[in-house]
């Protein structure tokens, strides 16, 4: 009776498990959102600020030599 119960719980734990792995499987284009306005700003607004970051980095490099 145990044994019976401990096999339908295995069954059950694989199944789930070949489920999920599924799941992970699928493309990413199914998890795809519509972007806001709001969300295109931040983003924009990020790719500015690393810009910006990156250029101030080689500015302030010594090995950079900058013209006045």
């Amino acid at each position: 009776m145990v044994m019976m119960g401990l096999e339908k719980l295995m069954t059950s734990l694989k199944s789930k498990i070949k489920g999920i792995k599924k799941r992970k499987q699928e493309p990413d284009y199914y998890n795809k959102i519509d972007k806001s306005e709001s969300m295109r700003v931040e983003i924009r607004s990020r790719k500015a600020r690393k810009l910006i970051q990156d250029t101030l980095k080689i500015a302030d490099s010594p090995k950079t030599r900058s013209y006045v």
